[in-house]
Order: structure tokens, then C-alpha cells, then sequence
């Protein structure tokens, strides 16, 4: 729960300060970065934490992203400028890719599929707290004292995460040789990178039919189709294919890569559609976008219920039309701003994507045994980083061209007119994305609790808590 609790407040403290980030540092058309290159970096790095989880133990890998994400706050926190604030955030990025998947893959060793869903809502309540705790803290940090305090409230925390797990987790993993796919890592590195860049930079840096911006989404291409071809062939693939065969798996991935890319959507602009259109605080906007995540958790601590009854796909599926429903009104409404309008819709949201993520996540854990869990929680929780980092770039294109086109090619300090357009158009782009996710959760297959794995993990096995 306190690994868990670096990332969730980091997800939710940096929205609210943006504006204030920028008006110290500069670089505007530059702040999807500060999200996209965090989530790029976590999401090339989950699958090779995964599979060194899987032959060297959780308990290593975990302690190695606490210590990562320790010194990426410590950067971000001195930071002198947007360009290397945002290679900072890429060092945080690299710890967050071992901290969030390791986190829910030990509690997946620990309890059986029955008790997960009490376990989850434990694990949850850290997002509700913090969805309250972090945009409070980025407001008042950034009216009060100073935005660099969002990131050295990460010290104490990883400190303390790493003396628990040291002391309390405590694992029997039999010694085992691995070969690192490396040149896999690089490739998918590489493409990603590739796309994201071209995503965002594309209509501002560059026009699209440049030659830069043909060269950036070709690039990507070359490297993914090899990455894939590297995949087939490697002896211990960081994403096998054979998991992806797997019906459930696939299709639980796609669904937390939908809920990834609408997640991160909301959390980049949300803050910057209240402050620009309304002039409201950065302490009233994170409070409207901290309803996402209470939402979240409080679907997640009932989700258990409703999938022990109904089953896994009823449940999905009931997220994914809610997670919808709280688009469209966001959508709907969006050239009238209103912040408790927007608290709803993000709160109903929020909602939709607890009755998602978690059964999603626990139905795909549960089919595997402990030497496939973590792959397969690496590849469900890739899945979301990958969504969020390309739904930043593909929302962070479309708010920057509409306000490129409405002040003159520039996208610096733009007016409350140019943000609600913009931001009307990331909402729309987004309740799109809520129709693709119920399309994935219609194809999840029909799955029970008594249909996965129900056995209870031994006390003297790979893993137990003290």
C-alpha cells in the first residue's frame, strides 16, 4: 500500500501545478511531456521488470524502483528547466515501472483469487487518499510555497516504502538463468519514442507531411514490426506472444489500454480547462479532478462482489458503459464550463473504470501460475502506461493545433476562448475512446471466480508478508 501510495500521488499532485510550472520554467506546448516521457519510460520498462520478477523475485525488483523513483524526485525537485525537468521525470518513469506492477504482483502472490478482491479495495483506498491528499498538496504547494515541494514529498515516502518491504517481505525463489530480450527492450524503446514524439511535435515543430514528421511515424513502424518479429524468436521474450493468445489476457489488455489513454486524458486537462476557462485556483481544479479517483476506488472496493456473482465480463462490461456515460456528459457540456459538472463527470468515470481495471487485472492474474504473473500483470499494466502515453501525445496534438490555429500558429499563454475549444476537443476524442472501450469489454470472454485458478498460496511458497 505505501509503494502504491508513490505512485498514485504522483499521478494526481503534478496535474494542478502545470500552470505554475510553466509560468517558471516556460515551454507550454512542452507539458504533455512531463506526462508522456514519465509514462513512456514506465511503459518500456514494466514487461522487463515483469520477467526478471518472474526469475529473480519480486522483492529486488521493487526495492530497484524505489530507488529510481527516489532519485528522479530529487532531480524534478532541482530542476532549472522544462527540458531537463522532463528528462527527470523519465528517471521517475523508470521506477514507477517497477513499483506499480511489482506492488499488485506481490499481493497477487500473497492471496488467492477469493480474498484479492478485499485485498484490492485495501489497495485502492491508497488511490482514494490520495486522489484527495495530491491535488490538495500540488494546489497548495504551488499558491503557497513552491512547486518543486511536489516532488521532495516523494523522499519519505520511498523511504519508508523500501524499510517495509526489507523487513516484511520475505521470498524463497529458486535461483534460475535468464537471457534479458535487450534488443527487444531497445526496439520497443525506440518505436515508442518514435510515436510519441511524432504525435506531439507533429503541426507544431514540424508539419505532419514533413519530412521529420513522416520520418518520426516511420521510424516507429520499423522498430514496432521488428520488436514484434523479436518477440517470435527471442528465448525469454520481455511481451510473448503466446500470453496474447490467450482470448482473456488479450482482451483484458486492451481494456486497461482504453481506460490508460481516457485516464491520463482527463488528468493532463482537466486542471488546464478549469484554470483557463473558469481562472480558478490550481487548488479548486485538483479538487474537481480528484473526484476520478475517488471514484475509481470506491468501484473497485464492490467490484469483488460483483464479480463473484455476475462474473468477471457483466462487470467489465458494466464499467466500461459508465466510463462512457461520464465522457459524453464531459463532452456534452464541454463549451459551458462548469466545475461541478466536471466533478461528476470525472467521478462517474472514475467509477467505470474501478468496475474495469480491477477485475480485468485480477480475472488475467488468476488464470496464470506464480512463474507467468508477473509477465502477465506486467502486461496488463504495460498496456495502461503504453494507453496513457499515446493518449497524451493524441490529446496533446489535437489541444495544440486547435489552439495553434486560433492564436496565429503560436501555442504560448493561450486565451479561455482557445482552451475550451481545445479542451472540447480532448473530450470529445476521449468519449471516442470510451466507445472503443466498451467494444473490448464486449469481447471479453464469459469468466467466473470458480472458472481461474482458485488456489490458496502456500505460506512456505515463492512469497509470504511477515
Amino acid at each position: 500500500m505505501v509503494t502504491t501510495g508513490l505512485v498514485a500521488i504522483d499521478s494526481t499532485i503534478l496535474a494542478t501545478a502545470v500552470p505554475t510550472i510553466v509560468g517558471e520554467l516556460g515551454g507550454f506546448a512542452q507539458f504533455p511531456l512531463l506526462f508522456s516521457i514519465y509514462l513512456l519510460a514506465q511503459a518500456v520498462s514494466v514487461p522487463v521488470y515483469a520477467k526478471l520478477s518472474d526469475t529473480l523475485g519480486r522483492k529486488p525488483i521493487i526495492l530497484v524502483g524505489i530507488g529510481l523513483f527516489l532519485l528522479g524526485s530529487v532531480l524534478c525537485g532541482l530542476a532549472w528547466s522544462m527540458p531537463a525537468l522532463i528528462v527527470f521525470r523519465a528517471v521517475q518513469g523508470l521506477g514507477a515501472g517497477a513499483v506499480q506492477p511489482m506492488a499488485v504482483t506481490i499481493a497477487g502472490d500473497i492471496y488467492s483469487v477469493v480474498e484479492r478482491a478485499k485485498v484490492q479495495g485495501y489497495i485502492a483506498s491508497v488511490w482514494a487518499v490520495s486522489a484527495v491528499v495530491g491535488p490538495t498538496l500540488g494546489g497548495v504547494f504551488s499558491e503557497f510555497l513552491s512547486w518543486r515541494a511536489i516532488f521532495f514529498v516523494n523522499v519519505p515516502l520511498c523511504l519508508l516504502a523500501a524499510v517495509m518491504i526489507v523487513r516484511r517481505l520475505h521470498e524463497s525463489v529458486r535461483p534460475q538463468r535468464h537471457r534479458i530480450d535487450f534488443v527487444g527492450a531497445a526496439l520497443l524503446t525506440v518505436g515508442m519514442s518514435a510515436l510519441i514524439l511524432g504525435l506531439l511535435e507533429g503541426g507544431q515543430a514540424w508539419e505532419w507531411a514533413s519530412w521529420p514528421g513522416i520520418g518520426s511515424f516511420a521510424l516507429a513502424a520499423v522498430a514496432l514490426t521488428a520488436f514484434a518479429v523479436v518477440q517470435t524468436r527471442a528465448a525469454e521474450p520481455i511481451l510473448p506472444p503466446a500470453v496474447l493468445r490467450r482470448r482473456l489476457i488479450l482482451t483484458t489488455t486492451l481494456t486497461s489500454l482504453g481506460v490508460g489513454a481516457m485516464m491520463m486524458g482527463l488528468t493532463s486537462y482537466v486542471p488546464a480547462y478549469l484554470e483557463g476557462a473558469l481562472d480558478v485556483s490550481p487548488l479548486v481544479s485538483g479538487l474537481a479532478l480528484a473526484t476520478l479517483t475517488l471514484g475509481w476506488p470506491t468501484a473497485a472496493t464492490v467490484s469483488g462482489r460483483f464479480y463473484g456473482r455476475f462474473g468477471f465480463r457483466f462487470t467489465i462490461m458494466l464499467g466500461t458503459v459508465v466510463a462512457l456515460a461520464g465522457a459524453v456528459l464531459l463532452a456534452a457540456t464541454a463549451q459551458h464550463p462548469s466545475i461541478a459538472v466536471v466533478a461528476v463527470g470525472c467521478f462517474v468515470i472514475g467509477f467505470g473504470f474501478g468496475l474495469v481495471a480491477a477485475p480485468g487485472l485480477i480475472s488475467a492474474q488468476s488464470s496464470v501460475p506464480w512463474n507467468e504473473r508477473g509477465v502477465v500483470t506486467g502486461t496488463n499494466l504495460f498496456a495502461r502506461s503504453i494507453g496513457s502515453a499515446v493518449g497524451v501525445a493524441v490529446f496533446g496534438a489535437v489541444a495544440n493545433g486547435i489552439i495553434g490555429a486560433s492564436s496565429g500558429g503560436t501555442t504560448g499563454d493561450p486565451d479561455a476562448a482557445a482552451v475550451i475549444a481545445a479542451s472540447a476537443a480532448v473530450f470529445l476524442a476521449i468519449a471516442i475512446t470510451g466507445v472503443l472501450l466498451v467494444v473490448a469489454g464486449a469481447l471479453v470472454p464469459r469468466v467466473s471466480v470458480r472458472d481461474v485458478s482458485p488456489e490458496v498460496p502456500d505460506p512456505d511458497g515463492p512469497a509470504r508478508a511477515a
